[in-house]
């Protein structure tokens, strides 16, 4: 019998990935799509079962995933917080766990989904299952390399960042001269580097190191909301003026690595594992 994965899909591009990677894995692929963040489109490469559910839905979902006989489960892709506004509709069982909520913060909440699925008999596993080559060891991946003043920045806002995402406030901060230009709230990682930019051309010295930096949590649990960057996040660093991006090695998935470093190297921007 065919194994069965199921995968619960944000917007982005890692559950695309993650869905080719198992169907070439001989696995047969089961999705629940979140409305407003992904698209049935966007997987009709890949032979698969898609349903689109708003967010709340979480009777209807766990029915989809058990009528297809999927066991094991895992969540990839970001879900805007502006979306579970604009699109949460929850069915009965998901209005009686939204009710049991005691906060809405991202950690507490997903593990009390993943205790709803294990209620169930579905196992949520590892985010990262099929994107192992995704996450980078320490070490500089681009042309150009930080200067020890770079790095120094940078050591700053490891602990600014760490110290965020302990808080379950967001995994990116951006900083300069041992200051905190802005750190990530429910507008994402590219929204705060655009944001920081703003805030950085009124500056009035222009000249010191800037640090883009992304951490994993401190107790990162691998089964959700693990750190990622793409082409689009060197994009907005480069529309923001920056030329530095630093991120947690081993812990962070680079979509489209090849890609990025090309581009990052296109910028003069330095991305460096750490």
């Amino acid at each position: 019998m065919t194994e069965k994965i199921g995968i619960i899909a944000g917007e982005g591009k890692m559950p695309l990935y993650i869905a080719q990677k198992a169907a070439q894995k001989g696995y047969e692929v089961v999705i629940a799509g979140l409305k407003g963040n992904a698209r049935e489109e966007d997987f009709k490469t890949i032979p698969c079962t898609f349903r689109l559910l708003r967010l709340g839905q979480l009777g209807t979902g766990l029915e989809f995933f058990k009528s297809n006989g999927v066991k094991k489960i895992l969540m990839a892709g970001r879900v805007q917080h502006t979306s579970i506004f604009a699109n949460l509709m929850p069915d009965l069982r998901g209005a009686k766990f939204l009710a049991s909520l005691k906060n809405m913060g991202t950690q507490y909440l997903l593990s009390r989904v993943i205790d709803e699925f294990k209620k169930e008999g579905i196992e949520i596993t590892n985010s990262a299952l099929f994107l192992e080559d995704f996450m980078p060891a320490k070490g500089v991946l681009s042309k150009r390399t930080p200067t020890p003043q770079e790095m120094q920045t940078v050591q700053f806002g490891f602990k600014i960042a760490k110290a965020v995402a302990e808080l379950d406030i967001g995994l990116t901060c951006v900083v300069s001269q041992n200051a905190t230009i802005a750190v990530e709230g429910m507008e994402g990682t590219d929204k705060c580097i655009l944001r920081a930019g703003e805030l950085y051309k009124k500056s009035a010295d222009k000249d010191m190191p800037v640090a883009v930096v992304k951490v994993a949590r401190p107790q990162q649990d691998e089964r959700f909301d693990l750190p990622v960057i793409g082409k689009g996040t060197i994009k907005s660093l480069h529309k923001a003026g920056f030329k530095l991006l630093a991120f947690e090695a081993k812990k962070t998935l680079v979509l489209d690595l090849e890609d990025v470093i090309k581009l990052a190297d296109k910028y003069g921007i330095c991305l460096a594992a750490v």
